[in-house]
C-alpha cells in the first residue's frame, strides 16, 4: 500500500461524524426511553439534537420557552447534559421555578422506574417527582405569549395542553 492511499484512508477515518444528528422531535422522545427516562423531559418543539460518542446530547429548540409539569420551567434554545442510562448530568439550559427563583436544573435522574420517581437535583434540594408528570412532551410557549394566554395567577398544568 503505497503512501497515499494510506494517507486517504487515515482522513476518511477522521472524517467519519463523530456525533449523530437527528432532526425529528419523536427521535429525540425515543432516545430518552432507550436510555431509561420519559419521553416527555423536553417539549414537543424539539427541532434538532445531537448525541456525541462520549454521551453529550445537545438539544436545540425552535425558540427559548417555559413549559409547566410541577412548576414551570424554562428551556434556553440550547439544552445540553451527560446522557447515560437513567440520567441527564451536568444540565446546561433548563431552569426550574421555585418558590419565586429561577434554579438551574443541574441533574435528571431516574434511579428505580418501578418507584413512580423522577429526581430533579436544583442544587440546593434535591426533589422528587412523579414520573407521570413527564409521559407526554409537553406544550412550550414563549415566556411573552404564555403570560398573555394563561395570565400570571392562572398559570396551570392543565391550561397550557
Amino acid at each position: 500500500m503505497s503512501l497515499t492511499p494510506r494517507f486517504l484512508l487515515a482522513l476518511f477515518g477522521l472524517l467519519l461524524p463523530l456525533t449523530v444528528a437527528h432532526s425529528s422531535s419523536s427521535s429525540i422522545h425515543s432516545l430518552l426511553q432507550s436510555h431509561g427516562l420519559p419521553a416527555g423531559l423536553f417539549p414537543q418543539s424539539v427541532k434538532s439534537f445531537n448525541l456525541d460518542q462520549n454521551g453529550v446530547l445537545e438539544v436545540h429548540l425552535d425558540r427559548p420557552c417555559l413549559a409547566k409539569y410541577e412548576n414551570r420551567v424554562f428551556f434556553e434554545s440550547v439544552v445540553r447534559a451527560n446522557l447515560s442510562f437513567g440520567e441527564l448530568k451536568g444540565l446546561e439550559g433548563l431552569s426550574q421555578e421555585e418558590l419565586f427563583l429561577w434554579l438551574p436544573v443541574k441533574d435528571i435522574i431516574v434511579k428505580d422506574p418501578s418507584s413512580g420517581l423522577i429526581l430533579f437535583d436544583i442544587g440546593l434540594a434535591h426533589k422528587q417527582l412523579s414520573l407521570s408528570l413527564f409521559e407526554d412532551p409537553p406544550i412550550c410557549r414563549s415566556q411573552g405569549g404564555l403570560l398573555k394566554i394563561v395570565g400570571r395567577k392562572n398559570f396551570g398544568f392543565q391550561e397550557q395542553r
